[in-house]
């Protein structure tokens, strides 16, 4: 049977990748919606697809009535003409007759054309989708043919995907007709044709990375616990062994660092902290604060929150370049953390003005709206400007000045000197502070 619709199919089948089933029962859909069209109905309509030949042929069966009886000639043969088919026939028998396509019309057909084309492309739209989004995750190459300032278009395969400007490392430069590597990121439905979204800045191309480089992860033997990253300048990556005998760590840099190398050289010579995960999060935090290396670590489980204190010379490690380190180890871990200086632990917490017992409340409050809510902030201003400020008596003060000096201890009496009794006047600090082990 030829007829434009026939060879638009015939044409489908050579160029296009559908399931044959479903193209099956397309090519019925559409030329039973042809019939009903033309007819009214298609329930007497056969429509037999050859799918290996890409032929069509329709069928009508049709009630044998005598000639005088004949009202609808769709549906009806007449006898005189059924005889001269088979001479077997006889009023009452049906009979299935080939009906020619061209008797449709050169509208209809071509509306049956535009259908078919159609949904041919609502297939192949959602085999795309189907087929990478079981693709998610995984690493694909492919060619730059346009650069704009939104996004790459990269072909891949026969297909094309995006890599927009969110997903691309800042300090890389892209060049057109170059192969490019990265992750299928997403699949996102559109009125046109799925996109396909690759990143290379998404950490589970890190990830992805390390899977290549690493056979033991790839194994399994070796478990990627989490990935923080702010691409093209610093990833974290925690990992696990899950046996004893292997030292994860060691494992993912490989001998002589050759397997970490093959990575930050697909990245670019982006930095990679490679962290040895602990289900303790004092012990995870702690390591998650590389390069720097913490003295102490207090993890407040309530508030999943942590302490870190730090030597005050890698206070500038411990926060890191713009605070990157500090917001990748928090990433990482899932825990926000704090960092100190060591020297700023130490110190001696301020004794506040309302912790004073010796002193009565109105003296506490008249001290406190002066503006002086710790001892230090009274000894620091000495007597004349408390006496301003509280409009206490120059007795009265001294008084307090006395109260509150015997909070502190002198360095003197700390270290049992006899000449503290001649430095009456000396700075106050509390006991020799301890020096934390890490």
């Amino acid at each position: 049977m030829n007829s434009p619709i026939v060879e638009a199919i015939g044409q489908i089948l050579q160029d296009k990748s559908i399931d044959r089933d479903a193209f099956r029962e397309i090519i019925e859909g559409v030329f039973h919606a042809m019939i009903k069209k033309k007819y009214g109905n298609a329930e007497n309509f056969d429509v037999i697809f050859n799918i290996d030949k890409g032929d069509i042929e329709i069928f009508c069966e049709k009630e044998i009535v005598d000639d005088d009886d004949l009202t609808d000639p769709v549906m009806q043969m007449p006898l005189s003409r059924a005889l001269k088919i088979d001479d077997d026939l006889d009023i009452g028998d049906t009979y299935a007759e080939l009906v020619d396509i061209n008797e449709f019309g050169r509208r209809l057909v071509m509306t049956a054309r535009q259908n078919l084309t159609q949904k041919i492309r609502e297939i192949e739209k959602e085999n795309i989708y189907s087929e990478f989004s079981e693709r998610l995750g995984e690493i694909v190459t492919g060619e730059i043919h346009q650069i704009n300032r939104k996004e790459l278009r990269i072909h891949l395969d026969r297909y094309e995907a995006l890599m927009p400007k969110s997903e691309q490392v800042y300090n890389e430069k892209y060049v057109r007709g170059k192969s490019v590597r990265g992750i299928i990121k997403e699949v996102r439905r559109t009125t046109k044709d799925p996109e396909v979204i690759v990143s290379r800045a998404a950490p589970g191309f890190v990830t992805r990375l390390f899977e290549l480089e690493v056979p033991e992860i790839f194994d399994n033997i070796i478990e990627i616990m989490g990935v923080a990253r702010e691409a093209g300048d610093r990833t974290k990556i925690a990992v696990r062994s899950h046996d004893k005998r292997i030292d994860p760590v060691g494992a993912c840099v490989g001998m002589k660092g050759i397997r970490i190398q093959a990575v930050v050289r697909e990245l670019g010579g982006e930095k990679i902290d490679i962290i040895h995960w602990s289900a303790d999060p004092e012990i995870y935090v702690k390591r998650a604060m590389s390069p720097a290396t913490p003295l102490l670590v207090v993890y407040d489980q309530e508030s999943n929150s942590a302490t870190v204190v730090v030597p005050d010379d890698q206070i500038q490690f411990a926060i890191g370049k713009r605070g990157q380190n500090l917001r990748l180890a928090s990433e990482l871990t899932g825990i926000p953390i704090e960092p100190i200086k060591e020297s700023e632990y130490l110190a001696p917490e301020p004794l506040q003005i309302s912790e004073v017992n010796e002193l009565d409340e109105e003296t506490k409050n008249r001290l406190i709206e002066a503006g002086f809510e710790t001892a230090d902030d009274v000894l620091d201003a000495g007597d004349l400007k408390v006496m301003e400020a509280t409009q206490f008596e120059l007795g009265r003060v001294r008084e307090i000045m006395e109260i509150l000096n015997t909070y502190f201890v002198t360095e003197e009496e700390s270290t049992g000197s006899t000449e503290g009794d001649e430095a009456g006047n000396s700075e106050t600090q509390r006991e020799p502070e301890t020096k934390i082990e890490g």
